[in-house]
């Protein structure tokens, strides 16, 4: 994949001819999540998610494409373009990368492209543990970063939690 992230659920999508964004959600899946350590929220985008409730809103506001003045905007995906072809999830769809485009039918082109992929990093206790100590001491110096990742006494006095 080339340095091209995989969008998932939140992503934010502009169409060439509306005003304002609207974000992704997916509908054809509950399985399949990219950088997300509890598997809650980032749900992976694929080309199974067309039709007219493939948006938070299902607008971009008015449709510029159909004359003047412009209509309001209804959105319906007929398909995704330029997806990564060499993963198919369970749901049977292709995953969407940041520089997929998907088809409206009312447009009939690609008109909807993704302006924000919809990952964010999420540091966990693994992260600290792989961490420089050298180099976190430098980034943060009021912090001590072994006291980050030591484990901590439980309240019941016993080694495993016991009572």
């Amino acid at each position: 994949m080339a340095e091209k992230h995989i969008v998932v659920q939140g992503a934010t999508c502009k169409c060439q001819f509306g005003q304002t964004p609207d974000k992704l959600k997916v509908l054809s899946h509950e399985k399949e999540y990219a950088n997300d350590k509890d598997a809650a929220k980032k749900l992976i985008v694929t080309t199974k998610e067309i039709g007219a409730t493939t948006f938070e809103k299902n607008t971009f506001g008015n449709c510029t494409k159909m004359g003047s003045p412009p209509p309001p905007c209804k959105v319906m995906v007929t398909e995704w373009q330029n997806y990564y072809d060499k993963v198919r999830l369970n749901n049977g769809g292709f995953i969407i990368v940041e520089d997929s485009k998907a088809v409206c039918a009312i447009a009939g082109t690609p008109c909807i492209e993704i302006i924000d992929h919809g990952q964010r990093a999420e540091a966990s206790r693994q992260n600290f543990k792989n961490a420089d100590p050298d180099v976190q001491q430098q980034i943060n110096p009021l912090v001590d970063a072994e006291t980050i990742y030591q484990e901590q006494p439980s309240d019941f006095g016993g080694e495993d939690g016991a009572i």
